[in-house]
């Protein structure tokens, strides 16, 4: 049965067990679920492993346990914190999850299945093995998760199909793929029914995949299928390390599937407007990393909910969460909360990551110099009814950043087929650390305006500057909807 949830996601690491000092008090101990506490999450999803497990398994290694000397702060932390509140009589993992149980919150158990470790380190990929083509893989990463649905009083796993390649190994060479990806079916139904049957109260099964079909696909995970036979309770679509937002992800044909077997579709909306250095790409190599606003992450729920999420998932929030961040939780768990609020879209833009695994956004476009034939279309979508909601949105504005951009370019600019040439234009500045390198084109659309859905913007060079040879590069689109009276 499908639930309405918002979900909050702490890997366990960056800002919690990497941050504190040992000996870990109860309070710091609670601080990933306490931080959640009253912003409208309901649902607090734990990533259990990374390099090793962040409790103490009988069954896995727990991180650490095969380091003789620690090289870095954080590997320190991770084991010295565990272990002090071991030294006290407690459990790591347990702690939190009664925790999010006395707060009102379910916990899921998240579990990145690219990485294992324990068992025979010749079996990963990066060492040369074939990975999840050896059983003993499979088994292992199955006994983990049964120890965490069975010795721990969770309310669900979830199943982190989506970390590779960022985050851990891919499951199959790719010679193997087609080979086994009925393999990793049946593991999958193996894997549910272990869950869903275990002894006292059904166990729930999540799952975080990628965006599109043929992604999935091509890792050997046949998510269709998944769907079909209702093996999963929820989906999240996502691209590990791909955290510049995407208000655009394409959900659609995951949502008409997994609804057609009652599961649950939980988007996941990126906390970053620029990613900074981490993320190389012509958008973020010039800038540090900046958040996104409450406005941008509004318009990605909001796009979530009009195209039939289920509910939010989020993460990486600036840390500490403070108000801002809460008062953006809050508002995500509520689709009329974000209807008449101001949002501010922004087109899909790649990153290394995005392209690793093959997932094509619009931006950034390369306009060469001499390219005056060719129009580049930007698909976006926005979830506003401009004809409804005529007498409460105070000013609509497309915004688009070019670089290298100077006043003697010409450009023909469409949206949806229609010209902009006659809307009011100002032009800005351009990146925010070198202002010279491009300009920011601002139009306020008063005839021209979006409309409620799928929009496409054309941009055409009919000429370049006089003995300019450099390329344009549209870097960013982005709409931003004010309504009187909100912020």
């Amino acid at each position: 049965m499908r639930r309405q949830r918002t979900i909050y996601f702490n890997d366990a690491r960056h800002y919690y067990l990497y941050f504190f000092d040992p000996p870990m008090n109860l309070e710091d101990a609670w601080l990933p679920v306490d931080e959640c506490a009253v912003t409208g999450v309901d649902t607090f999803v734990y990533g259990v492993q990374s390099g090793g497990l962040f409790y103490p398994s009988n069954v896995g290694m727990r991180f650490g346990s095969d380091m003789e000397k620690f090289s870095a702060s954080a590997q320190w932390r991770v084991w010295h914190n565990m272990q002090s509140l071991i030294d006290r009589g407690f459990d790591p993992l347990a702690i939190l999850i009664d925790r999010a149980h006395e707060k009102g919150m379910d916990f899921f158990a998240s579990m990145r299945l690219g990485s294992y470790t324990g068992i025979d380190p010749s079996h990963d990929l990066k060492s040369g093995g074939r990975g999840w083509v050896h059983p003993e893989v499979r088994n292992h990463q199955r006994d983990v998760l049964a120890e965490l649905s069975t010795e721990y009083s969770i309310d669900g796993i979830e199943l982190d199909f989506a970390a590779p390649p960022g985050g851990s190994s891919w499951y199959f060479n790719k010679e193997d793929v087609g080979e086994y990806i009925p393999v990793m079916t049946d593991w999958v139904r193996e894997v549910s029914a272990m869950v869903r049957n275990r002894e006292g109260e059904p166990g729930q099964v999540g799952a975080r995949i990628y965006p599109t079909e043929a992604i999935n696909l091509s890792a050997g995970l046949d998510v269709p299928t998944w769907l079909e036979e209702g093996l999963l309770d929820y989906v999240v679509p996502m691209v590990y390390a791909h955290t510049s937002i995407d208000c655009n992800l394409p959900i659609d044909w995951i949502v008409e599937r997994a609804h057609a077997s009652d599961t649950a579709v939980y988007p996941l909306v990126q906390p970053d407007y620029y990613p900074g250095n981490k993320q190389k790409g012509p958008s973020g190599t010039l800038n540090s990393r900046i958040y996104a606003s409450p406005s941008m992450i509004r318009a990605a729920a909001s796009n979530f909910w009009d195209r039939g999420a289920d509910g939010i998932y989020t993460m990486w929030l600036e840390w500490p969460l403070g108000e801002t961040q809460k008062k953006i939780l809050r508002g995500l768990s509520d689709p009329n909360i974000v209807k008449g609020a101001n949002k501010h879209y922004c087109a899909g833009r790649r990153s290394h990551y995005s392209e690793l695994v093959g997932y094509k956004r619009p931006l950034p476009v390369e306009i060469a110099c001499s390219d005056t034939d060719t129009i580049y279309g930007i698909p976006f979508y926005i979830s506003d009814d401009f004809e409804t909601n005529s007498d409460s949105i105070s000013q609509v504005t497309l915004k688009i950043q070019i670089s290298d951009l100077v006043l003697n370019d010409k450009l023909t600019i469409t949206l949806n087929g229609e010209s902009l040439a006659d809307e009011p234009l100002v032009r800005n500045f351009g990146n925010r650390i070198n202002s010279y390198s491009g300009q920011w084109l601002e139009f306020t659309l008063e005839t021209v305006l979006p409309r409620k859905g799928h929009n496409l913007l054309d941009i055409k060079l009919d000429e370049r500057a006089g003995r300019m040879v450099s390329p344009l590069i549209v870097e960013d689109v982005e709409v931003i909807v004010e309504y009187s009276g909100t912020i």
